[in-house]
């Protein structure tokens, strides 16, 4: 097959790949499922698809489409060709505010069509929790609805028309029509006409009339996905039930891409939420005590009710970009719900929250309930939307399985629904998870298994099997939102009966009858406890690493926390830094997601001795900064960078390193030496003929400007003052990092200055290495040796009345970060851990102890935009950079919004990724720092960003310490 891949290949517009590595890609979803596909393709045109159609008709494969991957029944997974179309069809084609619709491609991500929407006063109303990075043919394919549904309806709702191409290639847009426009299209002799006279066969006998109204869940419950909505086509004229036009473009959302390959959409809009908002958040010692107030929450006009329980709530403990969101939270309830309310004035809010309120605490069943407002909004839905990542960080192979998470109820039986739930589980000695829509009569219901064991893939057929048929007694969805997929269409029959069943399966062969679309789901289902991510081994495999993980059990544990959620695939248009290399890129081999995967199938199914030896996962961490943002951005807490730092620890162990990696690496002894002849150093680094033949040799791109060495260095300049006194007579111990001691010295005498000038007694710590070059090369045994000196010359030194603060981010945040995971003193580390900070979290704290204030420094005013470095984001706080710099009275610091400057020490200056790098400056961080007057002064406190800064777009970023030292009186 892989010769006629390669001819497909030729001629196909777009571009094709059946390497291992994007097999390994695609080879799973957000799902339990595992298929490695035959290829993949991403459509640059809606030719290259009719070339794909035709290609897999001729040739007996299928097409599973896809765009951002996040589906959690496994609807993306398939021995076929992966149509992956988020890359390049991604257009927002036109936007009609008379009527209201738009019109877009499939890979337009939801939240990004609501920026561009926002100015016209619209909006697409259905808000999945994946709603930075989802996509609309991916909420079509699915018919998503998220937590306004109860409001604003489901994706189904809103489909005006679908512009497809059917499974002979040919081109059909299904909107509405009348039933006379009906019966002309019956009698096309095309593959059209063939779909609308089966569709009329099949829908107009009044058995199959009763048959729905008999077996489909109640009417009342809006999410319903279980397999094809027929009942939306036979609630129109030209079945004789209403008089309302049909629209077949209803029966494609939700049917999982299986019917035909949708190419545009065209969306009916709602106009913009009322402005004002307040949200009370219940709080309550049980889950059946949340269960009873569901209903008389609902009773109100509420634009969210959603529900967290204790297992979530309490997985945000570990995280640390959603621990500061709990503030809301008081003791340790079972569950909370989120009751939004929205009005189109104060005033009329306030009575709605009153009312709310009133009817909350005559009911009794809640302990507290605070009432939000504004920001505090924000943070509590953003801790409900992280839900679904924040369960994979669930240490060890117990995990919360999406199986009977879809299931949806009227909401007078949801009470009775969950109590069944609850005791069907008790049977089986089992917890679950809950949370999400309580409003919509849905919780995301998660039992936890070890799928790793034969036991518990028993478990997961039983349990499922009990709950389809809970949720038949109750005449409810099973597969509310999150669709049929793999892991709910076995049982589809039971939920339909036998008779609608085959109508589905009739369905399926008039529009496909070869079956090329998405086989395995919906009709003709595959099992669902085969395929799965894990084969049933009884646990996790242990493989040996240098670097300490067992926070996670394991390397290959930490790589499996990653549950597909897509969190990395976000744009640079959304909130945060990861990734990076994805923002520019676009392409799925560069999110963490994919970097998890691969190692995930390389450390579980290589034969190898040395099973890190794999140059497919070597190119899925090749583009990876080591930026760390998904070490707290990742809901999972999925840390690439220290598995990249193992990985490449591991690979050079059988491959060796490249003389550029060596000197990299060892950078700190290139500069001290550099450092004896500084103006030499640097004619020869800045001369036209030398500076390109050290670039040649080091593989530095010709266009990357080399540092200069500082004309003397930090410790020539205050050698005096090194080692005079014990360290019981400092305040502080300043770190002088390799970077800060030879390339910027003047940065470093500006914190000596800084410090001894708000009246610290400061000693200095300038002969260390902060091993930031070496951990990034992979040179984890030279590390190691280098944190034990560090750890030997500072255990006696440093502690809370007396702590370590350092000047560069990547190097001083090590002390917290790697440095414990690979020292040999496990206890001593800690402590210094425990006791070491940036400068800027040092004087924030004293700026919050009243130790130091604004009387201290200058009135003069000042405006400042500060770049704040991904390691600080990562694992400190930005805010505290934009605290500090505004401490001076007239001062006015803003943050800029962006993500990684795309420096990351040595990934910028290599060759093969300067272009890379400089894209992503460009952007977000390059184009608001050339908006910036050359009044206004720019910060930034990473030695990267500010090279980086300096060769995109010739500013001069100022640390913010020195911006500090300058301003004192």
């Amino acid at each position: 097959m892989n010769q006629t891949l390669a001819h497909l290949k030729t001629y196909f517009e777009g571009e094709l790949f059946f390497d291992d590595l994007h097999k390994m890609l695609y080879a799973t979803d957000a799902s339990v499922y595992r298929k490695l596909p035959l290829a993949v393709a991403y459509p640059k045109s809606v030719e290259g698809i009719r070339q794909l159609i035709t290609f897999a008709n001729d040739h007996g494969t299928s097409l599973i489409p896809r765009t951002a991957g996040t589906s959690l029944a496994g609807q993306c997974v398939g021995e076929g060709i992966v149509v992956d179309v988020s890359k390049h069809f991604t257009k927002i084609v036109s936007v009609d505010t008379e009527k209201r619709t738009v019109t877009v491609q499939p890979g337009v991500i939801r939240d990004e069509l609501n920026d561009f929407l926002r100015p016209y006063g619209l909006f697409f109303g259905p808000n999945t929790s994946t709603s930075s990075r989802c996509m609309i043919g991916g909420m079509v394919g699915n018919n998503s609805s998220g937590t306004t549904s109860i409001q604003y309806g489901v994706t189904r709702d809103k489909v005006v028309s679908i512009r497809t191409l059917l499974s002979d290639g040919s081109e059909v847009v299904f909107s509405e029509i009348s039933s006379e426009s009906f019966r002309q299209k019956m009698a096309d002799p095309g593959m059209e006409g063939r779909i609308y006279s089966t569709l009329y066969e099949l829908l107009s006998p009044s058995e199959v009339k009763e048959a729905i109204e008999a077996e489909f869940p109640k009417p009342e419950i809006h999410r319903r996905n279980t397999g094809y909505a027929i009942d939306s086509l036979t609630n129109s004229e030209i079945f004789g039930r209403e008089e309302a036009p049909i629209n077949i473009g209803k029966l494609l959302c939700g049917s999982e891409g299986t019917l035909a390959f949708t190419t545009e959409v065209t969306l009916q809009l709602d106009d913009l939420p009322p402005p004002f908002t307040a949200m009370v958040v219940t709080q309550y010692a049980s889950l059946r005590s949340s269960m009873l107030d569901v209903g008389v929450a609902m009773k109100h006009n509420l634009h969210t009710c959603e529900l967290i329980d204790a297992t979530i709530l309490e997985r945000t403990r570990e995280n640390t970009l959603y621990e500061p969101y709990r503030f809301f939270v008081q003791d340790s309830p079972e569950a909370v719900l989120l009751l939004e309310l929205k009005d189109t004035t104060e005033a009329g809010l306030q009575q709605q929250v009153e009312a709310l309120l009133k009817d909350l605490e005559h009911s009794a069943h809640s302990y507290a309930r605070p009432v939000l407002r504004g920001e505090q909004i924000d943070k509590a839905l953003a801790l409900r939307k992280a839900g679904l990542g924040l369960l994979g960080n669930m240490v060890g192979d117990h995990k919360a399985v999406a199986c009977i998470e879809d299931t949806a109820v009227a909401l007078e039986d949801l009470p009775a629904y969950i109590a069944d739930f609850e005791n069907i589980l008790h049977r089986y000695d089992q917890k679950a998870v809950y949370y999400a829509h309580a409003g919509a009569g849905e919780l995301h219901l998660r039992p936890i298994l070890n799928l790793k064991t034969k036991e518990g893939v028993t478990l997961f057929r039983e349990i499922t099997t009990e709950v389809a048929k809970l949720t038949k007694q109750y005449k409810g969805s099973f597969s509310g939102e999150h669709g049929d997929g793999i892991v709910r269409a076995e049982f589809l029959e039971l939920q339909v009966g036998k008779k609608l069943f085959q109508v589905m399966r009739k369905i399926k062969e008039a529009f496909d009858p070869k079956g090329i679309f998405n086989p395995g789901k919906i009709t003709d289902a595959w099992p669902m406890d085969q395929s799965l991510r894990y084969e049933q081994t009884g646990g996790t495999p242990k493989v040996a690493t240098l670097t300490d993980f067992d926070d996670s059990e394991g390397i290959l544990s930490l790589a499996e926390k990653c549950n597909g959620s897509g969190d990395c695939r976000k744009t640079e248009m959304a909130a945060g830094a990861m990734c990076p290399s994805y923002h520019a890129t676009r392409n799925e081999k560069d999110t963490t997601r994919a970097r998890a995967n691969v190692l995930r199938e390389v450390l579980t199914n290589s034969t190898k001795e040395n099973k890190f030896d794999s140059k497919a996962l070597k190119e899925a961490l090749s583009l990876c900064l080591s930026c760390k943002a998904c070490a707290s951005e990742c809901p999972s807490n999925v840390d690439m960078t220290l598995m990249k730092s193992e990985f490449l620890y591991q690979y050079k162990k059988v491959h060796g390193s490249s003389r550029a990696d060596r000197w990299f690496a060892r950078s700190t002894s290139l500069y001290k030496k550099a450092s004896r002849f500084p103006g030499l150093a640097n004619r020869f680094n800045q001369g036209k003929w030398s500076s390109g033949w050290v670039k040649r040799l080091m593989g530095i791109a010709p266009n990357r400007s080399l540092p200069s060495i500082s004309s003397k260095s930090f410790s020539k300049r205050i050698q005096k003052f090194i080692y005079q006194h014990n360290s019981s007579s400092y305040d502080v111990w300043l770190f002088v990092d390799e970077f800060s001691n030879y390339l910027e010295a003047n940065i470093a005498e500006d914190a000596y200055q800084l410090l001894t000038g708000l009246g610290y007694q400061v000693g200095i710590v300038d002969h260390l290495d902060s091993c930031r070059a070496l951990l990034s090369k992979g040179f984890l045994k030279e590390a190691r040796n280098s944190i034990d000196e560090n750890v030997a010359f500072l255990k006696d030194k440093v502690s809370g009345e007396v702590p370590l603060v350092g000047i560069e981010p990547s190097a001083v945040l090590g002390f917290r970060d790697e440095f414990p995971r690979l020292a040999s003193d496990k206890s001593s580390v800690r402590h210094i851990a425990q006791n070491t900070y940036l400068i800027e979290e040092f004087l924030a704290l004293e700026m919050q102890r009243e130790q130091i204030g604004a009387a201290q420094f200058t009135s003069e005013e000042k405006q400042i935009k500060i770049h704040v470095h991904c390691h600080q984001k990562a694992l400190s706080n930005q805010k505290i950079t934009f605290d500090l710099l505004n401490l001076p009275a007239n001062y006015r610091p803003t943050l800029i919004t962006s993500g990684c400057c795309g420096m990351a020490g040595s990934f910028g200056y290599e060759a093969s990724k300067y272009d890379l790098s400089m894209s992503i400056g460009e952007l977000r961080l390059f184009p608001a720092i050339r908006k910036a007057s050359e009044k206004i002064l720019i910060a930034a406190n990473g030695t990267s960003c500010r090279h980086q800064i300096k060769d995109g777009t010739g500013r001069e970023a100022l640390h913010p310490i020195t911006i500090l030292r300058r301003a004192l009186r």
